[in-house]
């Protein structure tokens, strides 16, 4: 399995043609607003290069999100590459271009993606993190049924003390 398919988006492999329009939304201040920086081109590209390897290699990670639009972003399942106290984990993630917002996309392809993990990976649970003032976002996890315990809240290890987005929320959901 390398993609998913929904009502009106495709989940597929991130194709070349991907990139530059990839590459515009992670240079969008406002798209990456709730991340430390904008990602510049070579970072971005290396980004989608390593999930098209992931998803050649296990056959799912963070797709290309094919809309009648055309490219809009990705959703998807990734594990995190850092330890914290709900390590080792897969999460569902989503990243898409301003002019993808609103549309219900993210919710919608998010969806498929939980789907695809219960029923195809078997997995028990997924989760989905962002910072605390990622009201977008956390909007998307509470529509995929996902739970939040402030508990479970978390200083993001990849951020250093003090930064304005350190603190995370997480949401869990079980199968």
């Amino acid at each position: 399995m390398t993609g998913l398919r929904t009502a009106r988006l495709r989940l597929r492999q991130w194709r070349d043609d991907d990139l530059e329009p990839f590459a515009a939304l992670n240079a969008d201040p406002e798209v990456m607003r709730h991340f430390p920086s904008t990602l510049p081109r070579a970072a971005s590209d290396e980004l989608a290069n390593r999930q098209r390897s992931l998803i050649e290699e296990r056959g799912f990670g963070l797709w290309a999100v094919e809309a009648p639009e055309g490219f809009v972003g990705f959703v998807g399942l990734n594990e995190p590459r850092f330890e914290a106290h709900f390590t080792p984990a897969v999460e569902v993630g989503w990243r898409l271009a301003r002019h993808a917002w609103g549309k219900g996309y993210a919710t919608e392809a998010a969806r498929a993606a939980v789907a695809f993990g219960f029923d195809e990976l078997e997995l028990d649970e997924i989760v989905s993190f962002t910072s605390v003032g990622n009201e977008r976002s956390r909007r998307v996890m509470e529509r995929l049924g996902m739970t939040h315990a402030a508990a479970d809240d978390f200083d993001h290890p990849s951020l250093p003390p003090g930064h304005p987005l350190r603190r995370h929320v997480l949401y869990r959901l079980r199968r």
